[in-house]
């Protein structure tokens, strides 16, 4: 019985795959992080051996290439073990819980904790049944604390924002884009509390042809929630993306958010994903872009949208690109 938006889905049979990852901000050095924990099943055909993997990625944009530094590590199959009640997953000695993430591959070791947060999702149930990726935010905003060691350099961590998700599916999309962020300030630098936005958009082949893009977005704004999930909405928000960025227009009832992602392309670090089918995708990944982002009210006094408040996270946003081929001049730092 599953219990909680962690739980690991997987049934033990061949064609899924699954994604357990953290992201966060440091707030002193502006530091950015990516950690996954994942696992895939490869269809009988492809020969290839079920396997899980523990992924790190860290950006430093005080550093003149972005400092882009990443690391994975494989393990078999029979590494990966789940609990429920509470949760709890292991690769090899790290671990997941709902409270606490912690391991070690190469010249890498991480130590975080926080207090459990909220949950979002973000597929609707009438759509579930014909999605091939199910992402939900298990914990979508919290205050992480601990210690995060790599190539020589130790970092304490302390108040830092971030989100942990958990993903699950048969095969990811032909290309996305994808968004966190729980780090605002207003224009004038003053830091804004009780906020976050996580979305993505993707286009998925269908019948022979690109379908999309299908863009869920949630978050939650001066303190209330913001869900545009539902089937209407996820086909008829505004999305464009490339690897420079994203615009996005989203609705949730009487609010809209417009934003505006910027990801220099020094920034992005490129990275493989495997389908269970065999397929590559290509992912470039940045945790220190940067976000503008504009709320609206639908007035009756002037039948259409006032601009509220503008939001913003210069380096402190996290985005990802990602197309079923390689961009032939960034490096991918994990394969």
């Amino acid at each position: 019985m599953l219990n909680t938006p962690n739980d690991l889905r997987w049934n033990g049979g061949p064609g899924h795959y699954e994604v357990y990852y953290l992201t966060l901000t440091d707030p002193d050095s502006g530091l950015g992080f990516w950690i996954r924990y994942t696992m895939v099943a490869p269809l009988a055909h492809t020969g290839a051996q079920s396997s899980a993997a523990l992924w790190f990625l860290a950006m430093d944009p005080r550093a003149p290439d972005g400092g882009r530094f990443g690391r994975k590590a494989s393990f078999p199959i029979a590494s990966l073990s789940s609990e429920t009640e509470p949760f709890a997953l292991r690769i090899g000695d790290a671990m997941l819980t709902d409270g606490s993430m912690t391991g070690a591959l190469h010249d890498v070791e991480w130590d975080l904790r926080w207090t459990p947060g909220r949950a979002y999702e973000h597929v609707h149930p009438l759509l579930r049944r014909i999605a091939s990726t199910i992402l939900v935010l298990p914990h979508a905003d919290v205050a992480i604390e601990g210690t995060i060691s790599y190539a020589g350099r130790r970092l304490d961590v302390r108040g830092a924002r971030g989100g942990q998700a958990h993903l699950w599916g048969s095969k990811h999309a032909g290309s996305w884009a994808w968004l966190h962020c729980n780090d605002f300030t207003t224009p004038s630098g003053e830091p804004v509390t009780d906020t976050f936005v996580d979305g993505v958009s993707v286009i998925v082949p269908r019948f022979g042809r690109d379908v999309g893009p299908s863009t869920p977005f949630v978050g939650r704004i001066d303190g209330r929630d913001f869900a545009s999930t539902s089937p209407r909405r996820v086909l008829s928000n505004s999305s464009r993306f490339s690897p420079g960025g994203w615009r996005f227009e989203v609705v949730d009832g009487s609010r809209r958010l417009v934003g505006q992602v910027e990801a220099e392309r020094g920034s992005l670090a490129g990275v493989t994903y495997h389908d269970p089918d065999g397929e590559l995708a290509y992912c470039y990944n940045s945790e220190t872009c940067s976000l503008r982002l504009h709320l609206y009210k639908r007035s009756r006094a002037v039948r259409g949208w006032v601009h509220r408040r503008t939001l913003e996270a210069p380096g402190r946003a996290h985005f990802e690109y990602a197309q079923r081929t390689p961009l032939p001049d960034l490096e991918l730092l994990t394969r």
